[in-house]
This record gives structure tokens, C-alpha cells and sequence, in this order.
């Protein structure tokens, strides 16, 4: 896996710069402000520089079920990479803070432009999802998973 722990510090310098600057802006993350909806367009995504959000799962006739709670440098979203770019879970700060918001279509458009700069998103996003599904993985094995049996005495 990477090294970089943002998606800022995972693409070279050259190309931080253009994506800043023709894709992204600072935004506030507000105290209890849903982010994004479960199958709504996944149209942006997040850096996260200060705050925490949660990451939830809609369940039907209960409390959204929260998956992950992410924080500072941490990727927020990648619903917006692969088609038809809907988000799959929703997310709700639960502390402020500032995030690095940025315009999907722009992304993608300068990814395909630049090549370089599409293996390195695109390599930081694959990294982030296969390790947050490992994870998801772990829990759920701690949650379910086989239990040792006590040695009879």
C-alpha cells in the first residue's frame, strides 16, 4: 500500500498544484450537515483537514447504521469515480472542521488529460478502498466470526 496518507500527498507536487487550483475549494464541515445521501449523483468528495464525519448505511425502519468514522487527511467519498457515480452509503459530520471539497467531473476530466496524474488518484482511491475494506472485513469478523471455545475443565 501507499506511504501517502492524503490524496494531496500521494500526487506529485506538479500536478497538486493544477488539481487545487482548477478543481477544489475550502469548504466548512458544519455540526450535523449531511453530506451526501445514499443513492443520490456522487458529484464531489472530500479531503478532510479538520473535524470528523460519519460514514452510514440507510436501514430501513431504524437508525441509519454507522459503518466509519473518518477524520483529518482522510479521504471522504468515491462513489464519484466509477459509474454511474451514485453514492452507495451517506455521510453526516459529527465535528466541525475545514475539508478540501472537489468537483467530480472536474477530476475526472483532468485525470483522463493527464495521465499521470489519473494513476495517482486513481491508485490512492484503490489503496483507500481496499483498505477500508479490510477493515469492514476485520469488524465484521470480530462482530460474527467463530468464537474460541473455552477449554472444558
Amino acid at each position: 500500500m501507499s506511504t501517502a496518507r492524503s490524496l494531496l500527498d500521494a500526487i506529485p507536487p506538479e500536478h497538486r498544484a493544477r488539481l487545487l487550483d482548477e478543481a477544489s475549494r475550502e469548504v466548512p464541515l458544519v455540526l450535523g450537515a449531511r453530506l451526501f445521501e445514499e443513492g443520490r449523483r456522487a458529484d464531489r468528495f472530500w479531503v478532510i483537514r479538520s473535524g470528523q464525519v460519519e460514514v452510514d448505511l440507510h436501514v430501513p425502519g431504524r437508525r441509519a447504521a454507522v459503518v466509519e468514522t473518518l477524520g483529518r487527511d482522510e479521504l471522504l467519498g468515491w462513489s464519484w469515480l466509477f459509474p454511474p457515480h451514485v453514492w452507495h452509503l451517506g455521510a453526516r459530520v459529527i465535528q466541525a472542521g475545514q475539508a478540501v471539497e472537489f468537483d467530480a467531473a472536474a477530476v475526472r476530466s483532468l485525470c483522463e488529460a493527464d495521465a499521470a496524474l489519473g494513476r495517482a488518484v486513481y491508485r490512492f482511491v484503490a489503496e483507500t478502498v481496499a483498505e477500508r475494506l479490510y477493515g469492514t472485513r476485520t469488524r465484521l469478523l470480530q462482530l460474527y466470526g467463530p468464537r474460541a471455545e473455552a477449554p472444558e475443565s
